[in-house]
């Protein structure tokens, strides 16, 4: 499984939903909602300001990270960045690979 970074940050009704259900009740929807996809939460985190939240799940494939993405969009209770997360090993595997590639005026 792939992991992803998903950079939230709430909106007018976003916030008022996280007073009625508390920031425990924001973890369990996120929890489900990438359960639902056939994923898990990894972490999730509040911070102060821009963005509100930093979420780290596991998810399937990059499908599977374009739904969420798109159900959080679709919510109207916040905007979303996601990120995908590569690790040491993956970066190792890429750095081996032959690119042709040259840069703009070279």
């Amino acid at each position: 499984m792939s992991r992803f970074l998903i950079e939230a940050t709430y909106t007018p009704d976003g916030f008022r939903g996280l007073f009625k259900d508390g920031g425990s009740g924001r973890v369990e929807a996120v929890r489900k909602m990438a359960e639902s996809v056939g994923g898990r939460l990894e972490s999730f985190d509040f911070s102060f300001g821009e963005p509100d939240t930093h979420v780290i799940c596991e998810l399937p494939d990059n499908k599977s990270a374009a739904a969420v993405a798109l159900a959080i969009g679709a919510s109207g209770g916040a905007t979303a960045k996601t990120v995908a997360l590569l690790t040491p090993a993956e970066i190792d595997q890429a750095v081996q690979k032959t690119v042709d590639y040259h840069a703009p005026g070279t």
